[in-house]
């Protein structure tokens, strides 16, 4: 035995059918998740820098998209921070009351579903 594997014994042969018989899979398509917006709202209270921070802290946002979301509420009265599955919209709704709160300002923050899914 010296030099042998003590394991080989343990190894299986590939050359052996153990009768296994094997499903054939069918193709089934899975829906995706229908998307939800988060909806930030403009106030007169909420400083444009927080509302930035906001937007890279919880949405994960680069900087320059972040300001550019910001404007676009600021100047629309609306504007939309992401798009994301339920459970996360909602997620990030809480995250953003949260910090709003916390640093004491009235920001909104709301969800809605994807009007471009209705028709899908």
């Amino acid at each position: 035995m010296a030099g042998s594997d003590p394991y080989d014994r343990y190894v299986a042969d590939p050359n052996v059918r153990d009768g296994v018989q094997t499903d054939s899979r069918i193709d089934e398509e899975v829906e995706n998740p229908r998307l939800w917006r988060v909806l930030l709202h403009n106030d007169d209270f909420t400083t444009q820098d927080f509302v930035v921070w906001v937007l890279e802290t919880v949405f994960h946002l680069p900087h320059a998209e972040a300001f550019a979301v910001m404007m676009h509420v600021h100047q629309a009265g609306v504007g939309v921070a992401g798009l994301f599955t339920r459970d996360v919209a909602e997620t990030k709704v809480r995250a953003t009351r949260q910090l709003a709160e916390q640093h004491e300002f009235p920001l909104l923050v709301t969800l809605e579903p994807d009007p471009q899914e209705a028709g899908a």
